[in-house]
């Protein structure tokens, strides 16, 4: 891990064909224990970050529900600032701490509306986010642990830039298929084996019948 920015866990659930949901964007892989184990993890960390796309599908409120714990930092990454103020993580921002990201393309009237909540914007990137910046300032801001949440294709972006320091998916037991269902890590890929992510396996947990895999890289 980078002593400049917070330390990044990647928690997913995924079918046994590693995908994260189906083509109609159902995610709802996971079992009542397993959401137990994830809330809990969720009240250890100092911030959950996830993107704009999933804050659009699944309209998350992104707390600890399912276990005592406090509510973690909410961190969205919305480049044009364009999230819903009908969305759950606006209606709520003025009891849970919220951070919205965009990039400097975000249009003014954006920000402005953004302004009206009580949350904070950070400005991090030209025409996207800029997420190796957006971590250092984030430390800076005191935040020493994240929950990485996101799509298949944020977690390419965190793991491709190697901003990923463990990885903790639930292996739960469905056959999703579907060339459109999206997996675990999308993006562009590794072009070899060679150049792809290591992992170091730490622990592995039977939940019933699912399997909790967690890596260090």
């Amino acid at each position: 891990m980078v002593n400049s920015r917070p330390r990044v866990i990647l928690s997913a659930a995924v079918s046994l064909d590693g995908k994260i949901a189906t083509k109609n964007k159902d995610s709802a892989l996971s079992s009542g224990k397993d959401k137990i184990r994830f809330h809990r993890l969720r009240a250890k960390v100092d911030a959950i970050l996830v993107g704009i796309n999933t804050v659009k599908i699944d309209d998350p409120l992104l707390t600890v529900r399912h276990a005592r714990g406090k509510n973690p930092i909410r961190i969205i990454l919305d480049s044009s600032g364009r999230i819903s103020p009908k969305s759950k993580i606006i209606k709520t921002c003025h009891a849970i701490p919220t951070i919205i990201v965009v990039s400097k393309k975000a249009p003014m009237k954006n920000l402005a509306r953004l302004g009206k909540h009580p949350l904070k914007i950070i400005i991090s990137g030209q025409n996207k986010i800029n997420t190796r910046k957006l971590l250092q300032i984030l430390q800076k801001q005191n935040i020493k642990s994240i929950l990485l949440e996101g799509g298949g294709t944020l977690n390419w972006e965190f793991i491709h830039k190697g901003l990923v320091d463990e990885l903790i998916v639930t292996i739960t037991p469905y056959v999703v298929g579907g060339k459109d269902a999206m997996t675990l890590v999308e993006g562009n890929g590794f072009s070899t084996i060679a150049n792809s992510t290591k992992l170091k396996l730490q622990n592995i947990i039977r939940q019933q019948n699912e399997i909790v895999l967690h890596y260090y890289i």
